[in-house]
């Protein structure tokens, strides 16, 4: 690890999801990291990469919310840019989760690309060839907005697990098969997750933690409201200011604890500027953690979740499909 390394973190409170108080709050965080103009050129193609897992309502906080997702895409737009918003979810697909959420006609509308994050390209990461999507590879940046969940096999995800999004191929499970590949040995599984980190490099990371998910996350925890939307750079950085929040030690952390020894961001707590709202530490004592599963997913488990998308790739066709998702 580098010590000299530092990192700035913009910390914005917001109360809700009201549409115009979401973009106030994410535009001040990009006047506080530099400036729009920093991060997001005129004529590129911006890829929105959200955390999207399963077709279910906003009030499930599974997922970004929908209306970070259109605040950034506006702001991208507004900037001369072309925003594109896609996954590879775990069910259905990208525009079967944006339209679980009520979003995708407003995407539509904006002149949003709603991608799916296939058609893998194969690459060599931490002695894994993972299928990567060429629609993510070919992006000319990438803004990475997760959501702020505990997780059941990782204590919690923040930044450096999104990214995971972009494993795309086996028929759309290939980051289940990697659970089951390399899921024995937690440290070899983050090395992984921070490889494809480092493989997309985001030009920036969001965190929508204005409510959170403890407990049983990374689909079926409680809804907390935290308040914050938390930005920056560094993906190490904004992970300890999340794990801050919620009163968890980085250390517990398994994705940052292998970040920590490859050297990758800002893990001295003190080369951190938060800069922004202020906030107490921790805002939720009482958050509840997740009870940790096994890493590792069984064989069995990965023909069930086969079979849980193609039930619901198969209600899917109910709909026309518009875009290229």
């Amino acid at each position: 690890m580098v010590d000299d390394i530092r990192a700035t973190v913009a910390v914005q409170h917001c109360l809700g999801y009201e549409p115009a108080a979401v973009r106030e709050a994410i535009e001040t965080q990009f006047e506080l990291l530099g400036g729009v103009e920093t991060f997001i050129s005129p004529g590129k193609r911006i890829l929105i990469k959200p955390n999207l897992i399963v077709p279910k309502a906003p009030e499930i906080p599974a997922q970004t919310h929908p209306e970070v997702i259109y605040a950034i895409a506006e702001i991208v737009k507004d900037a001369g840019a072309t925003p594109l918003v896609g996954d590879s979810p775990a069910w259905s697909n990208t525009r079967g989760c944006l339209r679980a959420m009520g979003i995708d006609q407003r995407l539509d509308k904006l002149g949003v690309e709603v991608v799916s994050l296939d058609r893998p390209q194969r690459m060599m990461i931490e002695g894994a060839k993972l299928g990567i999507s060429r629609m993510a590879l070919e992006a000319d940046a990438i803004i990475n907005v997760p959501k702020l969940k505990a997780h059941q096999q990782l204590t919690a995800t923040f930044a450096f697990k999104n990214m995971y999004g972009c494993v795309c191929g086996l028929g759309g499970k290939e980051k289940a098969y990697w659970h089951f590949a390399r899921g024995a040995e937690m440290e070899a599984f983050c090395r992984i997750i921070i490889g494809i980190y480092q493989k997309m490099t985001p030009l920036l990371n969001i965190i929508d933690g204005i409510v959170a998910m403890e407990g049983q996350g990374p689909i079926n925890g409680k809804p907390r409201d935290l308040g914050y939307l938390v930005a920056g750079t560094d993906p190490a950085a904004c992970e300890q200011v999340c794990c801050e929040m919620v009163g968890l030690k980085p250390g517990d952390l398994p994705l940052l604890a292998a970040a920590a020894k490859m050297g990758v961001g800002c893990h001295n707590r003190n080369a951190i500027t938060v800069v922004g709202d202020t906030y107490n530490t921790p805002v939720l004592p009482d958050f509840t953690p997740a009870t940790q599963t096994p890493l590792r997913f069984t064989f069995p488990r990965i023909c069930k979740s086969i079979a849980k998308q193609c039930v619901i790739l198969l209600k899917d066709l109910r709909y026309p499909k518009k875009g290229r998702a």
